[in-house]
């Protein structure tokens, strides 16, 4: 099955919290482990819509200094869609390794299923990937692999 036709191209606004102290850096990508990336991986993590990221930031409420979204206006190509099982079967991706708990594995130093996923991805020629919301049912997040390349522009709206 030819994989390209489920490139998917994103263009829109999407949200991401950031620490205020870190603004001018909140386009360089996530600085800690997350679900689609290592502590050395630039991931950006964006939500479709400010109800998205306060069910992400459920699972991530710590000791954090208080957060602000801010808006981005991304065109991206070369995206994945993990709701799309056609496009699963065809990547050959199961998606509870999408879903898979994580965090527990990278703190006991391990690699989470979940990075395989991305592993996979970036294999195949994808940027990112479109992640249904486990916290709230129908919300969505984007996750960008690579996006300071010819496949993609991120911008903060002021």
């Amino acid at each position: 099955m030819d994989i390209t036709r489920f490139h998917n191209r994103i263009n829109g606004v999407f949200y991401r919290a950031i620490d205020p102290a870190y603004r001018a850096l909140a386009l360089s990508g996530s600085r800690a482990a997350g679900r689609y990336s290592g502590p050395d991986q630039p991931t950006l993590y964006l939500s479709s819509s400010p109800e998205g990221v306060d069910a992400a930031m459920r699972a991530h409420r710590d000791n954090r200094a208080s957060l602000e979204i801010i808006n981005v206006r991304v065109v991206a190509e070369k995206i994945f869609d993990l709701r799309d099982a056609q496009a699963l079967l065809a990547a050959g991706i199961d998606v509870h390794d999408a879903v898979a708990p994580w965090q527990e594995i990278v703190n006991e130093g391990g690699i989470p299923r979940s990075w395989k996923v991305r592993e996979r991805l970036e294999s195949l020629g994808f940027n990112g990937l479109i992640d249904p919301s486990r916290k709230a049912p129908g919300l969505w997040h984007l996750m960008l692999f690579s996006w300071e390349n010819s496949q993609a522009q991120v911008s903060i709206i002021e």
